[in-house]
């Protein structure tokens, strides 16, 4: 900060004289610098005798070993530069190490190359700037400094840069014209940045105590009487200190108070009553800027969410310079992010529309943002807006095409939005023209860039609708009448894997129809007839339409005929497609059945083991009194899944005989498994509590929990209870009384809800837990509880092919080395299995890049892995048909509940039950009921039956 105090300005005089010398100052302390190396250089390495010990020649040994590692690592990021010259890190690192080095020469090489590339931040453009200002002795070599800071003060705006800048230029004041010069550095500084609310302050006093020390030098010397002259130069000296009080007083600064305090102490004369009235409208002002301030002085980088806000204050306001500030001190930020530099430049576009700001902004964008082809697209549009020499504009075309592009279809937006610029330049009303051919050769350039440079790097053209060759068509036929080289276009087209498409045979038929004539239509059609396999359909109608109206009956019958063949052969290709499908459905549904009853079969067999702890006791036949029971004799009772304290399988009271271990009478149960049998019943005695919708905003739904987990609501409690005062913990259990893994955990507050969601996917007991908003489904289906993007996400690379035992932290070892890593995720399966894939977080698209360039094909573990941006396909719903309307190509599918298909879809029902076609009656114990479907009246309840009875019932049959 400049300012100075009210009681040293009797002393700024020979400061300023100081100042003037600055320059030279340094010089003199460099160059003796210089010396005193030399001189140490060339001093006898023995003048220390026996005083120099071991440990010196060990220390300067290590010094050695230190400059020759760094001068390997310097040749090392050149040539990494030579390679890609837009890394941006690797440029980073070149800078520092050449000025711990001391190269200056190089240092500035290595620096001049960034800024051609990138602009330079805040802090690398004061650390050369102050590197120049130390060398800079001459006054050839000031010069050059000057020019370096007008380089810098348009990078960004940078208060701290504008006060450097006034600061050095006042130490040429002793030159011709110096004053000048200095004021108007210090009043473009303020146009830059004097508004700026925490730092504006410092230039406004910076100025005025360097008018202060300019009135100090022209006091006349004590006990002299001044001269007319002097008098009028001392008032409007005077003058110009009041005018920059009354502006400063004026703006919404911090520290106003001070400034309007120090105003009245140095001025004579009261202050104006406008000044007063304009400083507390300032005031007023600054209390609505307090807060937006205050939230960019707590917030965290980048700050995007509180600069946002702040600028949507501003616009609201309507003051263009502070809206240019706010988007100024935003991007200084956050340079990196491409949409705050589009919506700057748009603000920019339809705003202001001054020429020299909005180039000066693109072009800074596309400095920053390289890969985003938006902003070379606008900057494209805005040279030509603001009638830019064509040359210029082709020039910044062919750097964007090597500004290198993440995306095949960004190459072709690009070109496309150039191909309409010479579009626009061409005069069509003359038959030949330059640049009706120089828009020819870059279509024609256009078509060969994407089928070699673009394929060869993506696998793709971006184009396979040919989109450029379908403009240049339609520019050949609609603006220079030459159908012949629109129909060749078209031919071009078409062999490119686009013939059966209906739609692109319609778009070539539509340009014949507009400019071609009848023949060529009808000879398009017939040919879309026969090639088109999406929409048959509608082809043959746009034909049968042509030859109504335009058509000989003899066209109108070869049309007839050559539609109704080819919609035969579509019907007989789809009906053999439905039955191919419908084919392997029945395969699919025979081996479902076949595992589904091997299922079955193994699950039977294991609870027959089970059910034979000893020998049934044997029934004589001619035992009388077995057969002869009473009928009201109780029998044994059989025990279905759910009823009374049975144990869910199907189990019948039977004596039991001494067996082949001597088994007695029933063994005695296990303790553990007593203890959980016991825990088991008491939870399914426990009444089950439905979950209350009104409390979803105080509830999460927790889920994937492992079915083990012994008393989950002490668990779930010690591990919630870190978000806030649990209100409840309702684990679900099954009927059989164990936990299904999933519970509902209440909160009293809402903000612990929020809390914890943020245990969401953490490990435990070896599994990942999902905790998600308690919502319901049926009010909101649309309802994802999926937390993750599912879109494009330039900053984020997806990684496939990596070793199942990779860690996070060696794959985070790998990627730091080409980026700052805000994230990795390793993707895993419900169980908390790795599935050999991860997503990976850099700090901006640049590093993501980069890091695509260089991993892609990286061996990991001697596994081969796969690196791209992330970019999840779209998932693709099943097709809908119409209500009532089933698709005559349908295939019966099976409908499963509202959880899906079970692990083992057994039904519950007996298949001999499931067999029958139409089952009207069911048997019981011997006894018919007639089914519900065809009586109303409730069915009896079947009479139990003796084994006497099952005796008479057999020997009848």
């Amino acid at each position: 900060r400049a300012a100075l105090g009210a009681g040293e300005r009797g002393c700024l005089r020979g400061e300023l004289h100081k100042m003037a010398a600055a320059g030279a100052e340094a010089a003199a302390v460099a160059e003796e610098e210089e010396e005193e190396k030399k001189r140490l250089l060339e001093d006898d390495p023995e003048s220390g005798g026996d005083s120099e010990d071991e440990g010196d020649s060990d220390s300067s040994g290590d010094g050695e070993d230190e400059e020759k590692e760094n001068e390997a690592e310097i040749q090392r990021l050149e040539e990494q530069l030579s390679i890609n010259a837009f890394d941006y890190n690797c440029h980073l690192d070149l800078i520092k190490l050449l000025r711990q080095e001391g190269e200056l020469i190089k240092l500035r090489r290595a620096r001049q190359k960034m800024s051609e590339l990138f602009p330079l931040t805040e802090e690398i453009w004061l650390d050369w700037l102050k590197d120049e200002i130390k060398m800079a002795s001459e006054s050839s070599e000031r010069e050059k400094v000057y020019e370096l800071f007008e380089r810098a003060v348009k990078d960004y705006i940078c208060p701290e840069i504008w006060l450097e800048y006034a600061q050095y230029s006042i130490g040429g004041i002793g030159q011709e014209g110096g004053i000048e010069k200095v004021r108007s550095i210090f009043e473009r500084a303020l146009t830059a940045v004097g508004l700026h609310v925490t730092k504006g302050t410092a230039l406004w006093e910076a100025y005025r105590e360097f008018e202060n020390a300019i009135l100090e030098t022209a006091q006349p010397a004590p006990g002299s009487v001044p001269s007319p002259e002097q008098q009028q130069m001392l008032c409007s000296q005077l003058e110009k200190i009041h005018t920059l009080f009354r502006r400063q007083l004026g703006i919404p600064l911090l520290d106003m108070e001070a400034s309007y305090a120090e105003y009245e102490e140095w001025s004579e004369e009261p202050i104006p009553e406008t000044v007063i009235k304009n400083y507390k409208k300032a005031l007023q002002q600054l209390e609505k800027y307090k807060p937006y301030e205050e939230a960019l002085l707590s917030a965290e980088t980048p700050k995007l969410a509180e600069y946002q806000a702040y600028i949507d204050f501003e616009m609201k306001a309507g003051d263009p310079a502070r809206i240019q500030l706010i988007y100024e001190r935003a991007l200084a930020e956050n340079c990196l992010v491409p949409d705050l530099w589009a919506r700057y430049n748009q603000y920019l576009d339809r705003q202001l529309k001054v020429k020299e700001l909005v180039l000066s902004a693109h072009d800074r964008a596309v400095r920053n943002c390289p890969w985003t082809v938006g902003l070379w697209i606008r900057y494209l549009l805005a040279m030509e807006r603001h009638r830019v020499d064509h040359g210029i504009i082709s020039e910044m075309f062919e750097k964007a095409l090597n500004a290198g592009f993440i995306q095949a279809t960004d190459y072709v937006e690009i070109w496309q939005a150039y191909l309409d610029y010479l579009r626009r330049r061409v005069d069509f009303t003359q038959d030949s023209s330059k640049e009706l051919e120089e828009l020819r050769s870059a279509f024609a350039r256009a078509v060969e860039y994407l089928k070699q440079e673009v394929e060869e790097r993506f696998s793709e053209s971006g184009d396979p609708s040919c989109t450029i060759m379908q403009n240049w068509a339609r520019v050949e036929a609609r603006l220079c009448n030459n159908m012949q080289k629109a129909r060749e276009l078209w031919d071009n087209i078409m062999t490119k894997g686009n013939a059966k498409y209906a739609n692109m045979w319609l778009e070539y038929y539509n340009l014949e129809r507009a400019h071609g004539d009848t023949q060529h239509c009808r000879k398009a059609l017939h040919r879309a007839v026969q090639c088109t396999s999406d929409y048959p359909e509608h082809v043959c109608e746009v034909l049968l339409t042509l030859e109504r109206i335009e058509g000989t009956l003899e066209d109108w019958d070869a049309a007839v005929q050559k539609t109704e063949n080819r919609l035969a052969r579509v019907n007989e290709q789809r009906a053999k497609a439905a039955e191919k499908e419908a084919a392997l459905a029945k395969q699919e549904e025979e081996k479902a059945e076949q595992r589904k009853q091997a299922r079955a079969e193994k699950k039977a067999s294991k609870k027959a083991k089970k059910a034979r702890p000893g020998d049934k006791r044997k029934v004589d036949d001619d035992d009388e009194g077995e057969w002869g029971q009473e009928e009201g004799a109780e029998q044994p009772i059989k025990r279905h899944k759910g009823d009374g304290d049975g144990d869910g399988v199907l189990l019948e009271d039977m004596e039991v005989e001494t067996g082949l271990f001597g088994r007695s009478g029933p063994e005695k149960p296990d303790h553990a498994a007593n203890q959980k049998e016991k825990a088991s019943t008491s939870r399914k005695d426990v009444p089950k509590i439905l979950h209350d919708s009104s409390k979803d905003n105080v509830t999460v739904f927790v889920s994937n929990l492992s079915y083990n987990m012994a008393d989950p609501e002490v668990k779930l409690k010690e591990l919630f209870e870190s978000c806030g005062e649990v209100e409840e913990i309702r684990p679900v259990f099954s009927n059989k009384g164990t936990f299904r893994g999933y519970c509902y955990v209440e909160f009293k507050e809402e903000k612990s809800t929020l809390q914890a969601l943020g245990l969401d996917r953490k490990v435990v007991e070896g599994r990942p837990m999902f905790v998600s908003p308690c919502v319901d489904k049926n009010k909101n289906p649309d309802f994802k509880v999926f937390r993750y993007s599912t879109t494009l996400e330039k900053h984020k690379l997806f990684i496939s092919g990596l070793p199942f035992s990779c860690t996070k932290e060696e794959l985070e070892d790998v990627c730091k080395a080409h980026g700052n890593v805000k994230d990795i995720r390793l993707v895993t399966n419900r169980a908390g299995k790795p599935k050999g894939l991860a997503y990976v977080e850099y700090e901006n698209e640049a590093q993501a890049s980069q890091a695509v360039l260089k991993m892609d094909g990286l061996t990991v573990k001697e596994h081969v892995i796969k690196v791209a941006i992330s970019n999840p396909p779209v998932r693709k719903l099943p097709d809908k048909t119409e209500a009532g309307k089933a698709s005559p190509f349908a295939v019966p599918r099976q409908v499963y509940g509202a959880r899906g298909k079970g692990r083992t879809q057994l039904s519950m029902m007996p298949r001999a039950l499931q067999r029958q076609s139409n089952p009207v009656a069911k048997a019981e114990n011997g006894m018919v009921q007639n089914s519900p479907a065809t009586s109303s009246e409730p069915p009896e309840e079947p009479k139990k039956m003796s084994n006497a009875d099952f005796a008479k019932m057999l020997l009848k049959k």
